[in-house]
């Protein structure tokens, strides 16, 4: 008789308690170890003996980083995934945990991420009777663009999967409490770079040349403006400069000027078409200023948009594992994340685990980054209740064909190129 995943699940929060001190410990190496995109070496070696201890059967992938592993046999398959790099910052934090590497910081929470997988898969393995497959994924290189997860599609990682599931810390809510949102959660995320040339000259005759400052003042001005009546308000269309530069010398009109930003869009569909419509503004507000311009255009990764049938899993899954009380309705995020790619090939949901513990909250990104370690142990409850209620509403179902990204280059990033 199979067993509901209620009855799969009826010892899981004791399962995590008794483990509690030791999931910690493996946050805890993680964040005292970090390694950056592609060169999470000791990282996925880390995860590969943990796993291999429980009697599974990881493998790596291709890029050499990172790990997929599966647990129980058999259709359905659901996938759970995490990030497993680091990003180049220093920990700025005095705890006895900080990383010991110069310049390397878990300042997004993949360390809780990683932990929070790590704790599912091993859960589920103690399970006799599991429903299928649960494929869990560690994913490298999520703090580049496009991503690493451009390269767990091209390999067919998930193939034959049903849906995936991830998870993302969130130091506005709580520790003890999850954040669902059905549609767009996150934002698209490209580079923008244009370069701005002319003959140069005298300020004293700006009409006898080409004010590149002038030039560069109406791209910054001007395109944001454009574009805003251009693309439906609802797509959430943005772009915001974060660096400019020309000239030295205040009397001198210069040759060359610079400006670089980035362009967030939460609707797939508006981001297909961000480059052919960005180039074709800036050639319109640069041609009276008779300034020559090349843009150099980096696509990044896709909005997340979360399948309403996925979140309608782990909704169920968090109100048995966090209460009403303690779900939040997650407000759309302009940041970046590469699980956006995963819709490529079958339906995704993103959930955002609270962590913050009391105090200021200490905001993602940054050095002196934290969490209440509480939310390791929502997270493994969260994941594993999750993927047992995929499995039973999948169960019977054919799965889904996967086929490489289309709109992003799989290969590995420019130097230098984050989100």
């Amino acid at each position: 008789m199979t067993r509901t995943p209620e009855e799969l699940a009826a010892g899981l929060d004791a399962w995590v308690a008794d483990r509690f001190d030791s999931l910690v410990g493996v946050r805890r190496h993680l964040h005292m170890h970090p390694e950056l995109a592609y060169a999470e070496v000791e990282t996925t070696a880390f995860l590969e003996e943990r796993l291999t201890e429980a009697g599974l059967v990881p493998r790596r992938l291709p890029t050499g980083t990172g790990l997929v592993v599966e647990v129980g046999s058999g259709p359905p398959t659901v996938v759970l995934r995490a990030d497993i790099d680091a990003l180049p910052l220093a920990d700025l934090k005095d705890v006895p945990y900080a990383s010991t590497r110069e310049g390397m910081c878990h300042a997004c929470g993949h360390d809780v991420h990683t932990t929070a997988v790590l704790g599912a898969a091993l859960a589920l393995a103690e399970l006799d009777d599991l429903p299928g497959t649960v494929r869990c994924v560690f994913q490298p290189a999520e703090e580049t663009v496009p991503g690493g997860a451009t390269h767990v599609v091209a390999a067919g990682v998930l193939d034959g999967a049903s849906r995936a599931f991830a998870l993302h810390c969130d130091p506005s809510i709580p520790a003890g409490t999850v954040g669902l949102r059905t549609g767009s959660i996150t934002a698209a995320c490209d580079r923008v770079d244009l370069t701005l040339t002319g003959p140069g000259g005298h300020t004293a005759r700006p009409q006898l040349t080409v004010d590149l400052v002038d030039a560069l003042g109406r791209l910054i001005t001007g395109l944001p403006g454009l574009l805003s009546r251009q693309v439906d308000p609802r797509a959430g269309f943005s772009l915001v400069w974060g660096a400019v530069s020309a000239g030295v010398a205040a009397n001198a009109i210069p040759q060359r000027g610079t400006l670089r930003g980035t362009v967030r869009v939460l609707d797939r569909d508006e981001w297909k078409g961000a480059e052919t419509l960005l180039r074709r503004l800036v050639e319109q507000v640069v041609a009276p200023t008779g300034a020559t311009v090349d843009v150099d255009y980096v696509p990044g990764v896709p909005p997340v948009v979360n399948d309403p049938r996925a979140v309608a899993l782990l909704r169920t899954a968090a109100l048995q594992t966090v209460g009403a009380e303690n779900l939040r309705q997650s407000p759309q995020s302009m940041g970046g994340e590469d699980f956006g790619w995963f819709a490529d090939v079958l339906p995704i949901a993103l959930a955002r685990l609270g962590t913050h513990g009391g105090g200021a909250p200490l905001d993602l990104h940054r050095g002196t980054f934290d969490v209440d370690e509480h939310a390791i142990g929502v997270g493994v409850r969260l994941l594993v209740r999750t993927a047992l209620q995929a499995l039973t509403a999948d169960a019977g179902t054919s799965g889904h064909a996967a086929g490489p990204p289309t709109a992003a280059h799989p290969g590995r990033p420019r130097s230098g190129e984050r989100r």
